[in-house]
C-alpha cells in the first residue's frame, strides 16, 4: 500500500533519522550532499566545513532536504522539505552543535576517540552550523505484508 505521511508522521521520522540530503542550487547548477543533522522545533540543525554546498547555500538560501527510512523495497518512507538556509553564530551555534554532537555520537562504535564524528577538535571552529527553517513539507510510505 502507498499513501501520505501526516505531520506526525513525518516529524517521526525526521526525529529518528541522522543522515538527510540537502539539494541546492546555484549558478545553474544543482547539487546534493548527505550531511548529519538534528531536527528541533520546525528546522533542521547541521554543519559542514567550508566547501561547495556552503557556496551555494550562501548564493541562494532557498534549500530541499529529504530523509528516508528503508527497511527493504517494499516497506519505507521518504520525506522532502523545503527550506531557507540561516548560517548561525554565538550562542545559537554553540547550542545547535552540542545537539549535533550529542545526537551523533552514541551511533558511533568508537565515542571516546572520536569528537564530532571525525571532525577534530581543532576543526570545531571553522565549521558553519546552519539550519534550515522548514517552510513546506510532504512525505510518502509504502508497506507490504509479504
Amino acid at each position: 500500500m502507498l499513501g501520505d505521511l501526516n505531520k506526525k508522521e513525518l516529524i517521526d521520522l525526521l526525529e529518528s533519522q541522522v543522515i538527510g540530503r540537502i539539494g541546492c542550487h546555484s549558478d545553474g547548477e544543482t547539487y546534493v550532499v548527505p550531511v548529519n543533522y538534528v531536527y528541533k522545533n520546525n528546522a533542521v540543525y547541521a554543519h559542514s566545513g567550508n566547501g561547495k554546498k556552503i557556496k551555494m547555500m550562501r548564493a541562494n538560501p532557498k534549500v530541499c532536504f529529504q530523509v528516508d527510512q528503508i527497511k527493504d523495497t517494499f516497506r519505507w518512507k521518504s520525506a522532502i522539505l523545503w527550506g531557507d538556509f540561516v548560517e548561525l553564530t554565538g550562542e545559537e551555534r554553540q547550542q545547535a552543535m552540542q545537539g549535533i554532537i550529542h545526537r551523533i555520537m552514541p551511533l558511533t562504535s568508537r565515542p571516546s576517540e572520536e569528537t564530532s564524528h571525525g571532525i577534530k577538535t581543532e576543526e570545531h571552529t571553522s565549521l558553519v552550523v546552519f539550519r534550515i527553517d522548514l517552510t513546506k513539507a510532504t512525505g510518502k510510505y509504502e508497506t507490504h505484508n509479504l
